[in-house]
């Protein structure tokens, strides 16, 4: 059975609200900066409430490269153990955070621009995909706000939608065909109508510390090619994950042009979880790349909701545990209908949820989905849940199992917050213990004690 390698201290709270600050924090601390994407003292250190994942602390370059040291030994030993691995990435351990909180602020920006736009031509209850503009509303709406020049000369018909609106994908690309760094990050000006680069924030060391992330991402990527593994791109906290998505998906357009290399992450407890999946599903059907998608439910419920009232913003998490699962096998479907249809599409089912895995069978069956296509993985972490892990692969499926390593010091913990993330784990062991009763009497009475599998 293959494995996933993923990995599993350090610094105090002051040291990384640090981290996570700007130049312009340091200097100005009392300016009015927007609440969710600013660190804030009380949640400095991200590992408060995190039930299982480890977490990166940004020190300085030669950290995040010595981190990408680590990752490409990884990447290397996942080639070397199975024809079609996996290996896992955080983001966060390849640069400074702060990068990624502003960037994710311009990104959410302009996507709650494009839905006020849309609730102003009374699309704001219809699902995302379906909200397009009309480009005379939008010129006219957009000189009432004081904007100045032709919106409308913005748009090629690259940028429409087939109905000749525009649509969040469209909207999303006055961003997204960008080359350079310093065009990418540009947030708009409702005053002049232009869009600014955000880059003037940033000081020169700063720029060359978000440079060298994207450096760090490409190697890894290159060398995951290389070792013909394919690379997950961990989900992180709401307020760096906007950013980290957009990353992921660039990263996707140079490698998955032939097969699925790139995989994002999708947080099922997220309220935006299924827009975000249909939209990155959408968008690889228009430029033609290969989807890749690991589905989770998510692993900073609490610490998002305590940061969420602490400071003052809508709680980002589903109302409860049956919404969760809810999002997740809405989600889940959507990928395997876009499997069925175009074949192009991969997802990793992880999870421990016995109720998933079998909603997943008895969807796959029913759209004639064979386990030998190899488009729907499994993956559980090593050590748990087997009694879901060894009957899967025994019936053909890929199944993965993910292999934590760090200081035992440092895994141990992630371990125990692990096996406190999902409350259907204990009763996996329960489970488990009675199947090996079972087969521990059906042996004793059939006088096999000593079990010989055929060759």
């Amino acid at each position: 059975m293959p494995h996933i390698h993923g990995s599993g201290g350090g610094w105090g709270r002051a040291e990384a609200l640090v981290s996570c600050m700007s130049t312009s924090e340091k200097e100005s601390p009392g300016a009015d900066h927007r609440e969710k994407f600013t660190a804030h003292q009380k949640f400095g250190d991200r590992r408060e409430g995190v039930t299982s994942t480890r977490t990166y602390f940004y020190a300085d370059e030669a950290k995040c490269d010595q981190h990408m040291e680590t990752f490409l030994k990884c990447i290397k030993a996942s080639g070397g153990s199975s024809e079609d691995g996996f290996s896992a990435i955080k983001m966060t351990a390849l640069g400074r955070p702060q990068f990624l909180l502003q960037f994710s602020e311009v990104l959410v920006k302009w996507r709650r621009f494009f839905s006020f736009l849309a609730a102003k031509q009374g699309k704001d209850s219809v699902e995302v995909l379906e909200q397009k503009l009309d480009l005379e509303q939008l010129q006219t709406c957009l000189a009432s706000l004081g904007a100045q020049g032709n919106i409308q000369s913005c748009f090629s018909e690259g940028r429409l939608h087939s109905s000749g609106m525009v649509d969040m994908l469209g909207w999303n690309r006055l961003i997204d065909e960008r080359t350079k760094i310093s065009d990418l990050l540009v947030v708009p000006n409702l005053q002049t109508g232009e869009l600014e680069p955000l880059l003037s924030m940033f000081t020169e060391e700063e720029e060359r510390q978000m440079k060298r992330m994207l450096q760090r991402l490409d190697v890894l990527a290159k060398h995951a090619v290389e070792n013909g593994v394919r690379l997950m791109v961990d989900a992180e906290q709401t307020y760096f994950q906007p950013a980290i998505s957009r990353l992921t998906v660039e990263m996707k357009r140079i490698f998955n042009k032939d097969k699925a290399v790139v995989f994002n992450t999708y947080q099922c407890y997220l309220k935006e979880a299924f827009d975000n999946v249909s939209m990155d599903v959408e968008l690889s059907r228009r430029e033609g790349w290969c989807f890749g998608a690991k589905l989770v439910r998510g692993a900073y419920m609490y610490q998002e909701r305590s940061r969420a009232v602490e400071i003052g913003y809508e709680d980002p998490i589903n109302l409860d545990y049956e919404s969760t699962n809810r999002m997740y096998h809405r989600c889940l479907d959507y990928v395997l209908e876009e499997i069925q249809q175009n074949k192009r599409a991969n997802v990793m089912v992880a999870s421990h949820n016995i109720d998933t895995v079998k909603h997943t069978l008895r969807r796959m069956n029913e759209m004639g989905l064979p386990p030998t296509d190899k488009k729907v993985y499994f993956g559980q972490l090593l050590g748990m849940c087997d009694q879901i892990s060894f009957p899967l692969a025994q019936a053909g499926f890929p199944v993965y199992k993910y292999v934590p390593y760090g200081p035992v010091n440092e895994v141990i913990p992630y371990l125990s917050r692990r096996a406190q993330e999902n409350r259907g784990i204990m009763k996996g062991v329960q489970m488990e213990r009675e199947l090996l009763w079972k087969e521990l009497m059906r042996r004793l009475t059939s006088g096999e004690v000593f079990y010989t599998p055929a060759v």
